[in-house]
């Protein structure tokens, strides 16, 4: 008996100093987001950050997109300088190929699923801006969150999740066409609808860390994966 192949998904790396596997910088994913995307029946496949990328030729045999987590987004790709000493890491290259690959995703209907900093890096393609730094930032934060609308859409048993989040900035102009759907006890933006002509959809926390045992983080990535396999 033959099986279907796993609809292959698409995540951006990420950028690393070095790491004690490769002795050198190295591009990474995170292991349990990748095996996040295994469980929920997907193929993830990690892609290099370039300049210039034709994201068409690049993304073809591709049937999804996961825009994952990572470090701080210069400030300047929404029109600020630096404010806070507390910014990190910013990557213009990483910036640049994030942007082009959103863009691209989205304009293709390529199902596409946004985590933490690939929500907020979303949010700027589209015209909107960051808060720099928190007054409270969510690291080390988990906290119950309750979806407004969209949770068939999602695939979720529940409309309310535990949201295990670690980021110090976030949403702050929403940008034009997203719309917010769920939102922390602090009002701030946690998921959201992303205009496309595609399944599109983003989260403020990071479903990875806790998907094994709270059932909508996996019910999340499997609706995602399943929309990927039916447009493959």
């Amino acid at each position: 008996m033959t099986h279907a192949p796993r609809p292959r998904i698409a995540i951006l790396a990420r950028f690393a100093e070095s790491t004690s596997a490769t002795r050198y910088a190295a591009i990474v994913t995170a292991r349990r987001l990748a095996e996040l995307v295994w469980a929920a029946g997907g193929e993830p496949l990690t892609m290099l950050p370039v300049a210039g990328a034709d994201w068409s030729d690049r993304l073809r045999g591709i049937d999804g997109v996961l825009m994952p987590g990572g470090a701080d987004i210069n400030p300047r790709t929404y029109g600020q300088e630096i404010a806070s000493d507390h910014v990190y890491d910013v990557d213009d290259l990483a910036d640049e190929a994030d942007i082009a690959l959103v863009k691209h995703a989205l304009a293709s209907g390529l199902p596409y699923l946004a985590i933490c900093r690939g929500l907020q890096i979303t949010n700027v393609a589209l015209g909107g801006t960051l808060v720099q730094h928190m007054e409270q930032p969510h690291q080390h934060h988990v906290a119950p969150v309750t979806f407004e609308s969209h949770v068939d859409e999602l695939g979720l048993s529940t409309a309310t999740v535990q949201a295990s989040c670690y980021h110090h900035q976030m949403i702050d102009e929403v940008a034009p066409g997203i719309e917010v759907i769920a939102r922390s006890a602090e009002g701030h933006v946690e998921a959201a609808k992303i205009p496309a002509k595609g399944w599109a959809f983003g989260v403020q926390w990071h479903p990875e860390d806790n998907y094994d045992t709270n059932a909508p983080q996996l019910e999340l990535v499997t609706r995602f994966v399943a929309e990927a396999k039916a447009r493959a």
